[in-house]
């Protein structure tokens, strides 16, 4: 019969098989440990109840330091306003009474007093403590106000208000130590809170009126004593600590109410009195079959728990027990780990793809949280900003972003959702760039907060474009009708008086015409460059040269130019110079607009040197002029298309700005470098790269 029956609870559910093994444990146990149980509970729910209460004194000995703390920082705060002292320069109480107002509205703050350099007071809001406060406190901490029947105790903070005059005012805030306060010590400890001065009361979060313990008092040296008391409220029983504050004065009762726990141990004791007869033995066999029973699975199921916390996805969970009930949180388990497992795997899938989305998008993307605070910032946003991501998340748009144009913050200029606004930029490289921001707000309605979401593109090239565009026509205008206007006089005179003339006369207008043609030569064979790299039509066709030539034939096609300005090219070339492999019309389109430049910025009757040498598989051309340098903060720019250098030159103040693009579009496609350096003595150095012939 016995066998049938432990059969039978065997097949019943975990829950079933707990209940009836405990209800037997305890009928057979009730009776073997009530007397022991009895003196147990009534001690141990007596020491669990003096805990809480001491527990309790501490709490609230941290939540009064941290009050002080607070009340402090809001003093700090508000003392760091800067419209405080701005009003109050100006006089304007008025003005500074809305302020205040609204300051201490945002805050826990019962009173917030402005006092002048002469302790007097300038101005106050909220409930007034006294009139001579100013005299009264000069230090933060606990006050009791000797003028009131009413908010007796405050907690204050003081500090100096920022100014730059000699004589400074300063700022009192206080939260007041009423019955309000204590109600909300109460709601975070759990206990009632009296506060009493002189052992008189001035705050309680209980609805009494009834006198407290005064026979007990707190020994001064000691701050952190507590002392326990036993009181009886209305006829009810309660458990109390006294704790000293920073003044022997001030001290705050914690009480706990005891009578649920005298009403338990009243029926625990009689429960435990009708159940002295059962046999520990029974309960403790009963227990230890029970528990080898439940615990062996369950271990399992903890086993594969914790490996899933650590982030072991792919060991499958595998219990085997005849416990309905574990049986099926293990597959539970099982299915919630392959779920995750397929969840993890989609969601490294979606933040790889984010990731490479926002990689790929050259606008700067950076998402602020409610408080401003940067919470996303893209890849574009680091090319555009120059800060690195790990260093602009956490902060404000204005550590990061620097309006070029005024010192005002960049967060007074945020764009409203759905309006662009254009504003300049300083980079962290001090490099300034045109940005087109747009703002877009992002909400969570399930906690009622809202970000902000701000997209940065870079539009310094098109601004650059724009105005440069300008220039180009008018330059252009210029360098067309400058060579055309001479080419036409010196037609005209050699056709009018060509008979008349001498032979120097000729020369010169020859020159004249020659020079003319020249310079219309090279600019429209860069205009013409220019437009087949924009159209992505331009292509080099490299063949070997002999580079000598190349840079005679240069220096020739130069050399009425030269004369012009009484200028000297001095070539300096290797006599053992290999051959390169490059195009050769284009290269000596490149050597001509180099030696161009050299003659434009060098004065009159300087040296222009070229020098060509082998180096690292390489042959190096330098043109070397005296004029006035490159300035440093234009190299960046130097060779892109429509640059000027804005450099002071009666021959170089127009100029369509294609050269040096054309120049840098030639070299690198004959796989080649160029750059610019500054030269010894003064002036510049052009030099590029052209690559030898590979020897077979």
């Amino acid at each position: 019969m016995l066998i049938k029956f432990w059969h039978s609870l065997n097949q019943r559910s975990l829950s079933v098989q707990i209940i009836f093994s405990f209800v037997i444990i305890i009928i057979f146990t009730a009776f073997a440990v009530g007397l022991p149980a009895i003196w147990l509970i009534r001690n141990q729910s007596e020491m669990q109840a003096w805990a809480q209460v001491e527990q309790g004194s501490r709490a609230t000995r941290s939540l009064l330091i941290a009050t002080q703390k607070e009340v402090n920082g809001l003093a700090l705060l508000t003392a760091q306003r800067p419209l405080i002292p701005e009003l109050i320069a100006q006089n304007n109480i008025t003005d500074l009474q809305i302020f205040l107002n609204t300051l201490r509205e945002g805050t826990d703050l019962d009173l917030l007093l402005i006092c002048d350099s002469s302790q007097k007071p300038v101005i106050s809001v909220g409930d007034l403590v006294e009139s001579n406060l100013c005299l009264q406190t000069t230090v933060p901490g606990y006050y009791i106000n000797p003028e009131s029947d009413g908010r007796r105790m405050w907690i204050l903070g003081i500090e100096p208000i920022e100014s730059t005059a000699e004589l400074s005012n300063y700022v009192i805030v206080g939260i007041a130590l009423d019955n309000t306060f204590a109600s909300e010590l109460r709601s975070q400890t759990g206990l009632e809170h009296t506060l009493l001065v002189n052992n008189e009361i001035v705050a309680s979060s209980l609805p009494l009126d009834a006198a407290r313990t005064a026979s007990t008092q707190l020994n001064g040296e000691n701050e952190n004593a507590i002392i326990r008391t036993i009181l009886r409220l209305d006829g009810k029983p309660y458990y109390a600590a006294l704790l000293q504050l920073d003044q022997p004065a001030i001290v705050d009762e914690v009480a706990l109410q005891v009578s649920n726990i005298t009403v338990t141990q009243q029926r625990l004791v009689n429960l435990m009195v009708g159940s002295i007869i059962a046999a520990m033995i029974v309960g403790s066999l009963l227990g230890v079959f029970l528990a080898r029973r439940i615990s062996w699975p369950l271990r399992q199921l903890t086993q594969a728990a914790m490996a899933l916390s650590t982030g072991d996805m792919d060991t499958a969970v595998a219990v085997n027990s005849q416990v309905q009930e574990v049986t099926m949180v293990a597959q539970a388990l099982e299915k919630s780990r392959t779920d995750l497992q397929k969840l993890l795997t989609e969601l490294r899938q979606t933040n790889a793809w984010n990731d490479h989305l926002l990689k790929s998008i050259s606008e700067g993307i950076v998402v602020l949280d409610e408080n401003g605070r940067i919470t996303l910032f893209s890849p574009g946003a680091v090319r555009i900003s120059g800060f690195a991501q790990e260093d602009a998340l956490g902060r404000s748009t204005d550590a990061i972003f620097h309006l070029a144009e005024t010192d005002e913050p960049f967060s007074h200029f945020l764009p409203q959702p759905g309006h662009p606004y254009k504003v300049t930029l300083k980079r962290v490289d001090e490099r300034l760039i045109t940005v087109a921001v747009t703002a877009a707000t992002l909400s969570l309605p399930s906690i009622g907060k809202a970000g902000v979401a701000l997209v940065f593109r870079d539009i310094s090239d098109n601004e650059r474009i724009h105005h440069l565009l300008g220039q180009f026509l008018a330059n252009i205008t210029h360098e067309f009708r400058t060579p055309l206007s001479a080419l036409a006089a010196s037609t005209e005179l050699l056709i009018d008086q060509a008979e008349d003339l001498t032979t120097a006369e000729l020369q010169e207008l020859l020159n004249s015409l020659h020079l003319g043609v020249l310079g219309l030569q090279t600019l429209i064979d860069n205009l013409l460059e220019s437009a087949s790299l924009e159209a992505g039509r331009f292509r080099v066709y490299p063949k070997p040269i002999n580079v000598r030539s190349i840079i005679l034939e240069a220096a020739t096609t130069m050399k009425p130019l030269q004369i012009k300005y009484s200028q000297r090219i001095h070539l300096e070339l290797a006599d053992t110079l290999p051959q390169v492999q490059a195009d050769p019309r284009r290269t000596t389109q490149v050597v001509v607009n180099l030696l161009s430049n050299a003659i434009k910025y060098s004065p009159d009757g300087s040296e222009i040197s070229v020098t060509a040498v082998v180096t690292d598989g390489f042959v190096r051309v330098d043109v070397a002029d005296r004029g006035p340098g490159v300035p440093p903060g234009y190299r960046p720019d130097l060779f892109r298309r429509l640059a000027h250098p804005g450099l002071e030159s009666s021959k170089a103040q127009y100029g369509v700005g294609l050269g040096l693009s054309v120049v840098k579009a030639i070299v690198e496609a004959q796989g080649g470098q160029v750059g610019v350096e500054d030269q010894s003595g003064g002036g510049s150095i052009f030099w590029f790269t052209i690559p030898k012939v590979r020897e077979l």
